[in-house]
């Protein structure tokens, strides 16, 4: 089956403070490290970038301007990603993850699933929360027993992820869109070093874990 990996990298970084993608690690940018374990697994890697690019690319195969939301921006790669049959969608800030985990979500929908994705078990306690005032009020603790946080790279079948996407909401991540379709979506196992630059302070954090594969 062939496949096309999407990277992500069309986002402003407000909380960051400006665009992280493309800050450097080393003497590349965030984006051209993802970009370059994508290929690991994809024939074709699109980069997803914003309006106002001006880079060389990042060493992409196809440099594609995102849309208004993370999901138009994911819509607009696909558009681009000729015949592949399995689609692979990563956020540019997690320039850390692993060929492995790549081949290993890659993996999981050539053997039939609709979808994997990365997930962690929690290890920490869970509790919901209301607001009172500018006051968090505990209202239950939650079991974790059944839950996981998820990552990028997530992989798909491609006709699933376009139908997803064709009358889509927002999402947090593509595999939201079709869990809403009833699609079977496996775990397999995340990575504690796969972190997602949003501070200014994950980037070290990252750039060390780079600097050290």
């Amino acid at each position: 089956m062939n496949v096309a990996a999407i990277v992500v990298a069309g986002g402003q970084g407000a909380r960051f403070g400006g665009p992280k993608q493309f800050e450097l690690i080393g003497e590349d940018s965030v984006a051209a490290h993802s970009v370059r374990v994508a290929r690991s697994v994809a024939s074709r890697v699109v980069l997803v970038v914003p309006e106002d690019y001006s880079g060389s690319g990042e060493g992409a195969d196809i440099i594609v301007a995102g849309g208004a939301s993370r999901a138009g921006s994911v819509r607009a790669g696909l558009s681009q990603c000729g015949d592949a049959q399995v689609i692979v969608v990563h956020d540019a800030a997690r320039p850390a993850a692993s060929a492995a985990l790549f081949e290993s979500v890659v993996a999981a929908v050539r053997d039939g699933a609709d979808a994997a994705v990365p997930g962690l078990a929690i290890t920490d306690t869970v509790k919901r929360v209301d607001s009172e005032g500018e006051t968090l009020v505990v209202r239950e603790t939650v079991p974790r027993g059944d839950l996981v946080t998820v990552q990028t790279p997530q992989a798909f079948r491609r006709e699933l992820l376009v139908r997803a996407h064709e009358h889509a909401d927002e999402a947090t991540d593509d595999a939201s869109l079709v869990e809403a379709l009833g699609a079977r979506v496996v775990i397999v196992e995340g990575e504690r070093a796969n972190i997602k630059i949003t501070e200014p302070g994950d980037l070290m954090r990252v750039a060390q874990l780079v600097r050290n594969v």
